[in-house]
């Protein structure tokens, strides 16, 4: 399966073939439309009309080597069908914005703080988490932090998404100097982000948690 939003994270709508049907479920010859993974939350759209209720990643932590649609109704449509793909614009340039801007925050956070041990993230529509060990509650370190990754993201640098030399379905978020292995959607460049605003949870002892949203 070809995955059309590492070459193009902007694509709403296109074409794809129909490569196995088994009652609701099917598999494309490529897609525009992301399954969970990496802690980012999957697409919302249709396929061939009819909604996709479930998006199923097949594959390890970093590689997506097929994806599973689970639809709303059993199709028509047959193996070899074209059909057309189209997902929500709205929540996926959301999703996009906020997943770079995680990635541009933990760097920034590091740069205060240290290296970290990263014990959980997530990114949905509306916000993004990242949880880390950290020995003293970070609070009065927060507004600092959230000003320097404003400021960068408004510097307007570059954000790639290059392929791994050695394992085709692996991808790698850069920008500058910052690189890390990544298989989901992102903006090309940090000032199409745009403002962010960062909250201190707390979730236990030696344990922190900072929400992201954008304003």
């Amino acid at each position: 399966m070809k995955k059309l939003f590492w070459d193009d994270p902007y694509l709403t709508e296109c074409k794809a073939k129909i490569t196995e049907v088994n009652g609701n479920t099917i598999k494309l010859d490529q897609t525009i439309f992301y399954a969970f993974s990496g802690g980012q939350a999957s697409d919302e759209g249709t396929i061939g009309g009819i909604e996709v209720v479930g998006a199923i990643k097949q594959g390890d932590k970093e590689n997506i080597i097929d994806i599973e649609y689970n639809l709303d109704k059993e199709p028509n449509f047959k193996v070899g069908d074209e059909v057309v793909i189209k997902i929500n614009p709205e929540r996926r340039a959301k999703l996009r914005n906020l997943h770079s801007a995680a990635h541009v925050f933990y760097y920034i956070l590091i740069g205060k703080i240290g290296r970290i041990k990263i014990i959980g993230a997530n990114v949905s529509e509306n916000r993004t988490r990242v949880d880390f060990l950290y020995e003293e509650p970070i609070t009065e370190k927060v507004k600092e932090i959230e000003d320097k990754t404003n400021n960068f993201i408004q510097e307007d640098h570059k954000i790639e998404m290059k392929p791994d030399e050695k394992k085709p379905d692996l991808r790698w978020w850069v920008c500058e100097d910052w690189k890390m292995p990544c298989g989901g959607t992102h903006v090309k460049s940090t000032k199409e982000i745009g403002n962010i605003k960062l909250k201190r949870k707390n979730i236990g002892k030696g344990k922190e948690r900072i929400e992201l949203t954008l304003v």
